[in-house]
């Protein structure tokens, strides 16, 4: 129903809670709610998350948190995470996750912006994701890159996209096309 909001003060509580039962007395389908919990808000900094039939999370565990060589201190932090989470007993999917990248730059060992790097942190995030089986789903950020407004942060862009944004793809393009094609149909059902 949201995405990123503020969920981390005592006034977001009744709101959400009015919101979550609106739209459950709206929904003549009774449809699960949710909405995208913002890194800045995991569990015990979360005042809503409660109130989710699903956990949803945009998480960059080894991008705007630990990027680069310290990957692997971002796999530790971001397993952490998730045990926190195991005890909310609800399904949980990962609504955004990605790494920008620049396409055609390529460096090994991986550094930020490689398309090594992209695919290397989309290992990581996978490995934490099949470790777990309340986690039910996953959808990277993003389909292909887009402009943005001008910034340090961004070159020219959101990059994360796993194609460029004439629609080339990059190598995490054809990564992820052999993760989805190898996982069963029946995955964590």
């Amino acid at each position: 129903m949201l995405n990123e909001p503020d969920s981390t003060t005592d006034s977001a509580v009744s709101y959400f809670e009015d919101l979550f039962n609106l739209a459950h007395e709206l929904d003549v389908q009774k449809r699960p709610r949710t909405f995208a919990n913002i890194m800045m808000a995991p569990p015990g900094v979360c005042k809503c998350s409660h109130l989710c039939d699903i956990i949803t999370l945009n998480r960059y565990y080894g991008w705007y948190k630990m990027g680069g060589y310290e990957i692997s201190n971002a796999e530790n932090h971001f397993r952490k995470e998730l045990e926190q989470w195991a005890k909310y007993n609800k399904p949980l999917v990962f609504t955004e996750y990605g790494a920008d990248t620049y396409a055609g730059e390529h460096k090994l060992p991986s550094v930020l912006w490689s398309e090594e790097y992209q695919v290397e942190y989309l290992d990581m995030q996978h490995r934490v994701f099949d470790s777990y089986d309340f986690v039910v789903g996953e959808q990277v950020w993003n389909f292909a890159d887009f402009q943005t407004v001008e910034g340090i942060m961004r070159v020219n862009g959101n990059k994360k996209g796993i194609f460029t944004r004439n629609r080339q793809p990059k190598l995490a393009a054809y990564h992820l096309k052999k993760r989805w094609e190898s996982l069963p149909l029946n995955y964590k059902a």
